[in-house]
């Protein structure tokens, strides 16, 4: 514990990992294009740890141009090789596709008129879902929006990934019932 607040024990293992509790993991996000990139950060977790991904979160915001879901959708073969070739991101081909893919799919839901902040809190019912008792890899929820989302074209978005994300966007409130972030 540091500065005399007491945190979800992952929270205080690091100065990176306590920032990024104190700071962004659980605070409800509306705008739809950070939802989306982080749906994709969460992606490039899948067999990783998130501490991995924070750490090179920089770089894959200069890898993927900022994450604007226009141009990362516009990326073709060159663009998948200069990412693969990137050692400040995850080198994974799947994954990289996915995210090229999950882009498309974004501005295709946009071009339907499907908003994907309202989308995406629709399943909570517009406010944060505050989970009581210990916290799961996946839940009946997180699957059924991993189904909607791979019917609107998303991969790399299973049940425990659309968790994880849910968590850290604060569509589900999962913070330790000590925890200063609580509610």
């Amino acid at each position: 514990m540091s500065e005399g607040l007491r945190r979800c024990a992952w929270g205080d293992a690091d100065e990176l990992l306590r920032d990024y509790h104190d700071r962004e993991w659980g605070v409800p996000e509306h705008d739809g294009r950070r939802l989306w990139e982080k749906l994709v950060l969460d992606g490039f977790q899948a067999g990783l740890s998130w501490r991995t991904i924070l750490a090179r979160r920089d770089g894959f915001r200069r890898a993927f141009e900022g994450f604007v879901p226009e141009v990362v959708a516009a990326y073709g073969q060159a663009d998948m090789e200069r990412l693969l070739a990137d050692p400040g991101i995850i080198r994974s081909r799947a994954k990289i596709a996915a995210a090229i893919g999950n882009a498309r799919a974004y501005l295709a839901m946009q071009q339907a008129g499907e908003d994907f902040s309202r989308f995406c809190w629709d399943f909570v019912g517009g406010t944060p879902l505050v989970w009581e008792g210990a916290v799961p890899p996946n839940s009946p929820l997180s699957a059924q929006v991993s189904r909607a989302l791979k019917q609107r074209g998303f991969s790399f978005v299973g049940p425990t990934i659309v968790f994880a994300w849910m968590e850290a966007t604060g569509l589900i409130d999962s913070h330790a019932a000590h925890c200063f972030r609580r509610g």
